[in-house]
């Protein structure tokens, strides 16, 4: 494993934070499918002892992040591109509930949230442009006023920071994600939840359509090697 990870600053209880740091790797593609992940290794860079790290990856093959491969130990898991697809599916129903309960509470969002999504978007950090959007759509499920949404949610988030980890990487993001982002908070501070169901739906039919555009180039690259290496 050649990727760098950040030391974690001295706790006696690491096992988030050596559960986040590695979700970070693979969400930003330091960690590319097919990368093997050894205890020592890890415990190293992150230094820290190797207890943390099991109890991290077992999380990790929890969450279908990572997987064990007889003979080769434990590997980062390949995009799964149906897998990935029915997230979206989900989370556009999510999305849509959550934007027609926001209308009806007529929730105001932060506008410092597309002052950040904005600057985000043509930042070129990949990072940046991926936690404004996941800021954006997480204060839309809080303003929704049930709980359960975000907490539903947040699980999904993992897999979708990752898909668009890697296809940020690979092309730009959609010039129209922070207009669409806008006219759903217009429609819930409107109180139209009509328009803001429609416009919602809208936007995760196109984010799932530009995944679907953009998938099979993804793996044309660095991670279709990746991903063949890991079953090789």
């Amino acid at each position: 494993m050649t990727s760098k990870l950040l030391k974690i600053q001295s706790r006696t209880d690491f096992v988030e934070e050596v559960y986040n740091s590695l979700v970070d790797a693979i969400c930003e593609g330091t960690l590319g499918p097919g990368a093997r992940l050894t205890q020592e290794d890890i415990a190293e860079q992150l230094a820290v002892s190797r207890s943390p790290v099991h109890q991290a990856l077992r999380l990790l093959k929890k969450d279908g992040l990572v997987q064990d491969t007889p003979g080769r130990g434990v590997l980062v898991a390949p995009l799964d591109g149906q897998y990935l697809s029915d997230i979206y599916e989900i989370r556009g129903t999510l999305d849509a509930l959550a934007a027609k309960l926001a209308a009806g509470n007529r929730a105001q969002l932060d506008p410092e949230l597309f002052v950040r999504g904005c600057a985000a978007s043509t930042s070129g950090n990949v990072r940046a442009m991926i936690d404004a959007d996941m800021d954006f759509h997480f204060a839309v499920y809080r303003a929704s006023g049930n709980r359960l949404i975000g907490e539903t949610a947040r699980g999904h988030w993992v897999h979708l920071r990752r898909v668009m980890g890697a296809i940020l990487q690979a092309s730009a993001q959609r010039a129209s994600i922070w207009e669409e982002h806008a006219a759903i908070a217009r429609a819930i501070e409107r109180g139209d939840a009509s328009q803001a169901v429609n416009l919602s739906e809208l936007h995760s039919k196109r984010a799932h359509q530009h995944l679907i555009g953009e998938f099979d180039v993804l793996l044309q690259g660095p991670v279709k090697a990746s991903t063949e290496e890991a079953a090789a």
